[in-house]
């Protein structure tokens, strides 16, 4: 009994010394950082000079200041402001005071009282216009607080008659940033008269409209545009001033007065206004694009871009003023016409009577000043016809902008305007020209080129430049023509435009494709010609080598697919050449259906599942495919490899048959094959095997958790259009792969310190996933990532060992995750045109020179080509080459499509015989990037090692090239 009574006193005394021992690490120690307010107190203090303040303050003002410390800081510097006389010092002690007020975490209104006393006693105008900046940033900082805002209003009104333009200005800047946009100006009480009570703001700025200084005029225009920006409605009556504005002697006022006139002519376009000496009323927005077209001849060039850009957004405007802006011709005097009884009547009013003996003795005596009595400013007759032909390319590139605009919105101005844009396309510079083809396409279905226009249009094909000659062949892909000459001179230009520029030929053969679908009834009379066929002779067969041969056959096929008469005129060689080039060039020859030859040729064939109900089946049988695959509840259920694998087979050939759904699918047998390879590597019998025996087996196990790692990353950012479900998905694979490569590595090498830093750094990937995918967690129901973020307060407290255990059974009863698709998905793809690898003639160049290969690409679904397209070269000898393409290599033809056209440089030592070099392109990722998630600070958290992951992924098939570095001479 004495025994175990010491053995309890001794286990109760064992208890009381480790208390305190466990309990000494729980000190917490506080560290303190220097003030900053004392610091620049001493600094200040120490200042000798004015200059030796200044260059502190300089100082202090490059270094960060935290929330905490920005209050002190600022007494500390209104401290020095009142003592201070040198004007330079106080200039910057007010900047300072705006910088301080930004900082993250602080609230100004603490300040507002001390800033606004400041004004009181100071003198300079350049300190007194700083110190206003000062308010607007600190007023732009309260935006929650009226009582604030009301009162630095109040004080910008009180310094509007200031004398300098620099207070003005920066009042009239506060007034149109913090103006109340409801409720009156200010009260009878704090305001300095009876007036500030009724007048809202808007009157107030109008009335420095005409202000004696230019720079003033300018900021009041530009705190009414800011008040329309932040939604107050401006008034009507401001319209008139803002015109009288338009003939301003200073640039900045006219350019801000146009952008006046536009808002106002947006917010009352049928308000009726008065024409100025005369009885006559238009509407508003009429007014203002007669007076807007009147700046397009300003002198100001940039004016006059404005005034352009300006008038294109102008699409509720009438279309016979519309119209006049392409007729340089004043319209019949710009007034209105009395009739013959009208004039009449006024004469048997007066009175009067003609007698005949004056020859027109009874004519109108009105007398008429155009100036005054015009419907539209005379300036606004021709004032695209001027901006086309400005001296300035930026004007004339807006003026072909907002005539796309405004040609876009009415068919019949589309018409009108198609002569002055086809004359745009001989500007002698090649920007306007580029973009007046562009202009033309997207106005393409409301015109049809003549034969005269035609003509114009295709000698642009003679340009040297490789995207203008693109751009053309894509505006006559679009582009409806009204004879069967206008065919025969397009293809004949073609063809010669192939013979001059080879290169061209794919962009050729695409455009004779759209050409000839388009026109099949104007291509039929041509058949006979372009096939060289006759009546009673055979022709010979011509050569299916020719690039021109292929381009006529190919605008003919696409032709017959809407005119069935056209196939009795082929030859039996046509024929043959129709097989040939249906299997070779699938994307530029349609399936055609040729009556009794289906058995012969195999030329009867049936559309491969275009229409909108094939669709339907494809996603219904994509969606059917996705819900067989969700009835496997774990990865270990019998039957689940062979499910997945067929289904993977189905998805991979919906992906070939149903080009609308390939991305979709894709992505679907990506992530399916995800699984399948985690479902093989957990085999039952993988893992009942002891560790010596398992080392064979167990290199399976680890290429496909690698491959697993791969795939996730292609899921990531080989596609676009995911969603933020989609994501969570492919982040949920990757954990799975994450944490079947630290059970493996726990059985290969059990280091124990390797072993601890791998299992913190998977406990911190865990963290990061729920972070960063808080919202998606309740759709991951009976997931891995569910069962481990229940199991993690044991995860984090337990030995590696058990860590390891806890994740080996976790894995493998984890179920699969059913995947939900977006609307649409895209798979990032790209198709490299030149070079082909088609030819048999090696390169040949002198061993340790460079030789340039030309790349010509078509990118499909990137979202940020110039920075994650590279382009990769593969040596026989095992050496390979990534190249970085230059930004300007990039040209985006369409949506989500773009072009690379870059030239590679090929160096190497001396060859005994010719090698093929392997060239594809490759898209960078790396998954620090915040823009799929949309993250803003959720970065800053992940671990180091999961933001430094950076990889490529090559996404088009390899081009095979031979080239011969030849020895160099002695």
């Amino acid at each position: 009994m004495a025994a175990h009574l010491k053995k309890r006193v001794y286990e109760e005394f064992s208890k009381v010394v480790q208390v305190p021992h466990e309990e000494a690490p729980a000190k917490k120690l506080r560290l303190s950082k220097p003030s900053k307010s004392a610091a620049l107190h001493v600094d200040l203090c120490k200042a000798s000079s004015s200059t030796d303040a200044l260059q502190y303050l300089l100082t202090f003002s490059r270094k960060p200041v935290e929330a905490e410390s920005v209050e002190g800081v600022v007494r500390i510097l209104l401290e020095h402001y009142y003592k201070e006389t040198d004007n330079s010092v106080r200039l910057k002690i007010a900047s300072l005071l705006g910088l301080l007020s930004k900082t993250p975490g602080f609230t100004p209104d603490c300040i507002v009282d001390d800033a606004i006393n400041t004004l009181g006693s100071e003198k300079s105008h350049q300190v007194l216009a700083q110190l206003l900046d000062t308010l607007l940033v600190i007023g732009s900082q309260l935006p929650e607080s009226p009582a604030v805002r009301l009162r630095l209003i109040e004080v910008a009104y009180k310094n509007l008659s200031d004398s300098s333009f620099g207070v003005r200005t920066k009042c009239l800047q506060l007034l149109g940033c913090l103006g109340l946009l409801e409720a009156p100006l200010g009260k009878d009480s704090d305001g300095p008269g009876p007036s500030l009570a009724v007048r809202d703001v808007q009157s107030i700025i109008s009335d420095y409209f005409g202000d004696q200084d230019p720079r003033v005029r300018t900021a009041a225009l530009k705190a009414m545009l800011h008040l329309h920006e932040r939604g107050m409605k401006i008034h009507q009556i401001i319209y008139d001033q803002a015109c009288r504005l338009l003939s301003d002697d200073y640039e900045q006022v006219r350019s801000a007065a146009v952008q006046m006139v536009w808002v106002l002519s947006q917010l009352y376009p049928e308000s009726i206004v008065p024409i100025p000496s005369s009885n006559e009323e238009i509407r508003l927005v009429d007014d203002a694009f007669g007076k807007i077209s009147h700046m397009v001849s300003d002198g100001s060039w940039m004016v006059r871009v404005q005034a352009a850009k300006t008038l294109g957004s102008m699409l509720q405007v009438s279309p016979h003023f519309l119209e006049q802006t392409l007729d340089k011709k004043l319209m019949s005097d710009l007034r209105r016409k009395r009739t013959a009884h009208e004039r009449a009547k006024e004469l048997f009013a007066s009175g009067e009577f003609s007698s005949g003996r004056k020859w027109a003795d009874d004519a109108p005596k009105e007398k008429l000043d155009t100036n005054t009595v015009n419907l539209i400013a005379s300036g606004a007759c021709g004032a695209f016809v001027h901006g086309l032909e400005d001296e300035m390319f930026e004007v004339r590139i807006a003026a072909v902008e907002a005539l796309c605009q405004l040609a876009r919105a009415s068919p019949s101005f589309a018409e009108k305007c198609l002569d002055f844009l086809v004359d745009m396309f001989n500007d002698e510079i090649e920007e306007v020209r580029l973009q007046s083809i562009h202009v033309l396409r997207q106005i393409s279905t409301h015109i049809t080129l003549r034969e005269d226009q035609l003509d114009t249009v295709l000698a642009v094909l003679e340009d040297s430049s490789r995207d203008i000659r693109e751009a053309l062949h894509e505006l006559l892909c679009f582009t409806n023509v009204s004879t069967k000459e206008c065919i025969q001179l397009a293809l004949l230009e073609l063809l010669k435009n192939l013979n001059k520029y080879p290169t061209d030929r794919n962009s050729v053969w695409k455009c004779l494709k759209f050409l000839g679908s388009r026109h099949p009834t104007l291509v039929l009379p041509l058949v006979p010609e372009l096939l060289s066929t006759h009546p009673y002779f055979d022709t010979p067969e011509p050569d299916m080598d020719d690039p021109a041969y292929i381009a006529v056959l190919v605008l003919v096929f696409n032709a017959a697919t809407s005119c069935p008469t056209m196939p009795a005129l082929f030859s039996d060689h046509t024929f043959r050449h129709y097989a040939y080039l249906r299997d070779s060039l699938s994307h530029l020859v349609p399936p055609l259906r040729l009556p009794g030859r289906k058995q012969v040729y195999g030329l009867d064939s049936v559309d491969c599942g275009s229409g909108s109900s094939s669709v339907e089946s494809a996603q219904l049988f994509l969606q059917q495919s996705l819900n067989r695959v969700s009835t496997i509840q774990n990865l270990e259920a019998a039957g689940a490899p062979e499910l997945l694998d067929l289904t993977i087979r189905d998805l991979q050939r919906l992906g070939e048959l149903q080009t609308e759904l390939a991305g979709a699918a894709d992505f679907c047998a990506t992530f399916l094959r995800c699984q399948l390879l985690l479902l093989k590597a957990l085999q039952e019998k993988l893992w009942n095997i002891s560790v010596p025996l398992i080392l064979k087996q167990n290199v399976t196990a680890t290429a496909a958790a690698q491959q697993i790692l791969d795939e996730s990353y292609k899921l990531e950012f080989l596609y676009s259009g995911l969603e933020n479900r989609q994501l969570a998905t492919i982040h949920h694979v990757r954990l799975q792969a994450k944490a079947l490569q630290l059970i493996l590595r726990a059985r290969t090498r059990p280091g124990l310190d390797s072993l601890i830093s791998s299992c913190e750094k998977f406990l911190q990937d865990i963290e990061s996933f729920q972070r960063l995918f808080l919202t998606e967690l309740p759709h991951l129901q009976d997931s891995f990532v569910e069962k481990l973020l229940e199991l993690l307060p044991r995860l984090s407290s337990c030995k590696p060992v058990e860590v390891v255990k806890i994740l080996q059974t976790t894995l493998r009863q984890s179920g699969l995750l059913q995947l939900r698709l977006p609307e649409q998905i895209h798979r990032a793809t790209a198709t490299i045109i030149e070079p082909t690898g088609e030819s048999d003639n090696p390169l040949r160049f002198t061993s340790g020179l460079v030789v340039a290969l030309d790349i010509d690409a078509t990118l499909e679904h990137i979202q940020d080509p110039q920075n994650s397209v590279k382009v990769q070269v593969l040596y026989p000898d095992g050496q390979s080459h990534v190249i970085h393409p230059k930004p300007a290599d990039f040209r985006k033809p369409g949506p989500d499509r773009h072009r690379l056209i870059t030239q590679v440089y090929l160096s190497h030592t001396a060859w005994t015989e010719p090698s093929q070099i392997e060239v594809r392109l490759l898209l960078a990722y790396s998954s620090s990037c915040s823009s799929r998630l949309g993250w803003t600070d959720a970065m800053d958290g992940l671990p180091p090692a999961e933001g430094a992951v950076e990889g490529t992924i090559p996404f088009s098939k390899p081009v095979k090239v031979f080239i011969m570095p030849k020895p160099a001479r002695r």
